[in-house]
């Protein structure tokens, strides 16, 4: 009786510990990447990253390395030290428009920094760069290592094809700071830029984004919470943002990340 009895105990720990080793059905799996078929006569990169894993999944090694104009990805490190040095108050704070009719129909308006993120009004930003300045500029800039921290091209216009520069891994590296709110900026200031960089809100994931475009460079970087991972990622092309936008939503729809109908 008393070896039944530890018999029987033996075999209910042993499948306890089996148990607890199988991943939870709520879990996804690592996914097995494949995005060839999303860049056939295209030059371009795709990084991406689940924020608990210790390296992105790269395809284009060599352009993932290579360092790029930022173009108007940079209004998310732009918003987080505007807001840090008190150059705009919060993501209502009004820019007016000076009246100057621009090639965008929607930036010839009134704008506020969320405003602005959203339709990437580059006057509005280059306004706040300028009451930034070009010394508290610098030193953040340094402070969040981005990129190659050369601001010297014009303090409305460093990141625009001139001499600020940073590669889609290094964008990844940044944004995966951002969402852990482990940048050197007060939490609600990060908190306030991760709201502002909501595109799409889903039954089961939420996508943060920025395009970025210029000097036939095309930009869209983010991150993903899906469920119960979270992806951070980066799309550069030889093209421009909106296409690498659509390029990032079509991978994501083929892995169910995002619902297929957006």
């Amino acid at each position: 009786m008393k070896k039944k009895y530890i018999k029987r105990l033996f075999s209910c720990i042993m499948l306890m510990a089996f148990c607890i080793s199988q991943p939870s059905s709520t879990e996804a799996r690592s996914i097995a990447w494949s995005v060839d078929e999303f860049f056939k006569n295209r030059e371009g990169t795709f990084v991406i990253q689940e924020v608990k894993e210790k390296s992105p999944w790269v395809y284009n090694k060599k352009r993932a390395k290579e360092r790029f104009a930022p173009q108007s990805t940079f209004k998310v490190a732009n918003a987080l030290i505007g807001l840090q040095t008190g150059a705009v108050r919060d993501e209502y704070d009004i820019k007016y428009w000076d009246g100057v009719k621009r090639e965008i129909d929607n930036w010839n308006r009134d704008h506020t920094l969320g405003s602005g993120m959203r339709d990437s009004v580059v006057w509005y930003y280059q306004a706040m760069a300028r009451d930034i300045g070009e010394e508290r500029m610098n030193h953040w800039v340094k402070a969040i290592h981005y990129g190659n921290k050369d601001i010297s091209g014009g303090i409305d216009q460093f990141w625009l094809s001139s001499t600020l520069r940073i590669s889609p891994i290094e964008q990844v590296r940044f944004l995966k700071q951002l969402y852990e709110e482990t940048l050197p900026f007060d939490l609600k200031n990060m908190r306030t830029v991760k709201r502002m960089m909501v595109q799409e809100e889903e039954k089961h994931a939420t996508l943060y984004g920025k395009t970025g475009s210029g000097s036939d460079i095309g930009w869209y970087v983010g991150f993903i919470k899906h469920e119960h991972k979270t992806y951070i990622l980066a799309t550069n092309i030889k093209g421009t943002g909106i296409e690498a936008k659509d390029i990032t939503y079509r991978i994501l729809k083929k892995y169910h990340l995002m619902e297929a109908s957006v």
